[in-house]
């Protein structure tokens, strides 16, 4: 694996973002490597998932620069599609996941982070939904996620408003599970040993029963966020936030 790192150690897996150098951005190779690697941790014996980021962030969002790309609407669907797989892999993972969350989690990154059980967060960390910067909305199951954990009304507006809200206020309003006052990935091992001395079995049925009556609408969201996404896609304001992010300028938005 080129930008994904699997560590098995007993009933943990540890799997972990690589491409520091660009926090974490998601590539085409990238995304498929996750699904890799999830796919092959959803039929291990492991019994919990932790996900993290290597270097300075846990994801910074889809690479900016596949996104150039995606006027090639095979291109676009193939790789959207392996988002849906990735999103749905992770929500109906048989195990219990947990996502440790340091530096930036935007974005895709953070519907990723989203999808887990467990959402453990630095006090420093910054979490956004920021695909409104380049005239996009949330996908990989964003709406869904945020509709959870926060409501319809709030999400609208953490959306819309382009926030960006540290660890403190995510746990505030209850994006985030944990606050950890050292780092996320420590506090995340903490909680996997203490969860393999629990009853797993018992906890996991739990799981199941709520999330496959939830998983359709998972896929519902993720196939209108894909169809939404190739409309906006081919708006002027997508087009002037992608070139405002090359130029690293403030884009001019006009409602086009």
């Amino acid at each position: 694996m080129k930008y994904v790192v699997m560590e098995e150690k007993g009933d943990i897996t540890h799997i972990s973002l690589d491409r520091a150098a660009k926090y974490n951005a998601l590539n085409k190779e990238m995304l498929e490597e996750l699904v890799e690697t999830v796919k092959h941790t959803k039929n291990s014996k492991a019994k919990v998932v932790v996900l993290s980021g290597k270097g300075s962030a846990f994801c910074s969002g889809g690479d900016i620069r596949m996104m150039e790309d995606f006027s090639d609407k095979v291109y676009f669907d193939g790789v959207m599609g392996t988002i849906k797989e990735l999103v749905m892999e992770l929500y109906t993972m048989p195990k219990i996941v947990i996502s440790a969350i340091h530096g930036a989690a935007a974005g895709l990154g953070l519907s990723i982070a989203l999808t887990a059980d467990y959402v453990i967060a630095e006090r420093d960390a910054k979490l956004g939904m920021l695909f409104l910067g380049i005239g996009l909305l949330p996908d990989g199951g964003g709406h869904f996620f945020l509709q959870q954990r926060i409501g319809i009304q709030r999400a609208k507006q953490f959306t819309w408003g382009m926030q960006q809200i540290d660890g403190q206020q995510a746990k505030e309003i209850g994006l985030v599970d944990m606050l950890s006052d050292e780092e996320a990935i420590v506090t995340a091992k903490g909680l996997a040993e203490k969860l393999l001395k629990s009853p797993l079995i018992a906890m996991l049925k739990t799981k199941e029963l709520y999330h496959s009556r939830e998983k359709e609408s998972l896929a519902s969201f993720l196939s209108d966020e894909q169809q939404a996404q190739w409309e906006l896609r081919q708006t002027q304001d997508h087009q002037e936030g992608v070139r405002a992010f090359l130029e690293k300028r403030k884009p001019v938005f006009k409602g086009k």
